[in-house]
């Protein structure tokens, strides 16, 4: 594991390009893009400190799905791909973990998709804005319109439209390019169930069951695998 520095917009990985390397936000946020033939990209997840980016690799593919950019300035660990293949192959509790996560992770992806779909501009700057607030601790955000109608895959205007609308409401605050929640209990109302789904998705994984993993002398494995082990 060695430490990495990123900026704000920074790619990290191409869609379709090789994984070499797993990456586990320390204080950044990566952004996962699907990007089309005509170059047109819209956010389908993102990541913070609660995951990594890359460990689809250690389990079964090889290359990105997506492109993967900085969306919020902070420290990283890289980890080459291989030692994680070779743990996760040999520890249980490192397939229960990775499965988990990616699971958690398909369920953002999901959520997204139909909120990108359904809900209106300002719903969808609601919850992205909550997400970020919550990686970034209520620092002020430096994100533009146009940065934001990149990562939302909407049109500029749509996009000052929500951001004033927000403003007026008392629930943000923006200024050459930096956002500051103002209001979050309000930014919480105004935005669409997704936000509180995902959130919710994630709490559950970070915070599992007492009976979700059994730790043994050999170290820690799941209460399925547990059960063959035990007479």
């Amino acid at each position: 594991m060695k430490p990495v520095e990123v900026k704000l917009g920074e790619t990290v990985c191409e869609a379709g390009a090789p994984l070499t390397h797993a990456y586990f936000p320390e204080g950044a946020v990566l952004s996962l893009l699907t990007v089309l033939e005509n170059g047109a990209e819209i956010e389908c997840a993102n990541i913070g400190r609660e995951g990594a980016f890359g460990l689809f690799s250690a389990m079964y593919s090889r290359v990105s799905f997506n492109r993967c950019t900085v969306q919020l300035e902070g420290p990283m660990l890289r980890c080459a791909i291989e030692p994680l293949r070779a743990e996760f192959q040999q520890c249980a509790h490192m397939q229960d973990l990775l499965v988990s996560y990616s699971e958690t992770l398909l369920s953002q992806v999901m959520q997204t998709v139909a909120c990108n779909s359904l809900h209106s501009v300002e719903e969808r700057m609601c919850r992205w804005l909550l997400m970020m607030h919550d990686r970034a601790e209520g620092e002020a955000l430096s994100y533009t319109h146009e940065f934001l109608a990149r990562i939302m895959g909407a049109n500029r205007t749509s996009i000052s439209l929500a951001a004033q609308s927000l403003k007026n409401q008392g629930l943000i605050n923006y200024r050459r390019g930096t956002m500051q929640v103002q209001d979050r209990t309000g930014l919480e109302a105004a935005s669409c169930e997704c936000y509180a789904i995902v959130k919710a998705r994630f709490d559950a994984f970070l915070n599992p069951t007492a009976g979700a993993v059994r730790e043994t002398r050999s170290g820690l494995m799941s209460d399925r695998r547990a059960a063959r082990k035990v007479p």
